[in-house]
C-alpha cells in the first residue's frame, strides 16, 4: 500500500487542529496564571522554564521527537506565552 501526499496532508491538516485545541487550552492555563500571580515580577521564572524544557524535551525524545526540534519549539512558546501573561495581567490591573 502506498500512501499520497494528498493522505499526508489530510494526517498534518487534523493534527494542526488537534494542536491549536491543546494550545487554546494551554494558553487559558497563561491567562489564569496571571491572574494567580497579580504581579509581574512573578511571571518569569527561569528555574521553571528550564524544568518545563528539559521535561518536554526528554519526553519528546521518549516519543521520537527530535530534540533540535521541541526545544526551540517550547523556547518560543515559552517566550510567547510569557508575552500574553504580561497582557493579561495589564488587563486585569488595568481594565479601562
Amino acid at each position: 500500500m502506498t500512501i499520497t501526499m494528498k493522505e499526508v496532508r489530510e494526517e498534518i491538516d487534523l493534527l494542526d487542529k488537534e494542536l491549536v485545541l491543546l494550545l487554546a487550552r494551554r494558553q487559558k492555563c497563561i491567562e489564569m496564571a496571571a491572574l494567580v500571580k497579580n504581579d509581574k515580577n512573578l511571571i518569569i521564572d527561569k528555574e521553571r522554564i528550564e524544568d518545563v524544557v528539559t521535561k518536554v524535551s526528554s519526553f519528546g525524545e521518549s516519543c521520537g521527537l527530535d530534540k533540535s526540534i521541541s526545544e526551540p519549539l517550547w523556547r518560543k512558546l515559552i517566550d510567547l506565552s510569557i508575552e500574553h501573561e504580561f497582557k493579561e495581567l495589564d488587563l486585569l490591573q488595568n481594565p479601562n
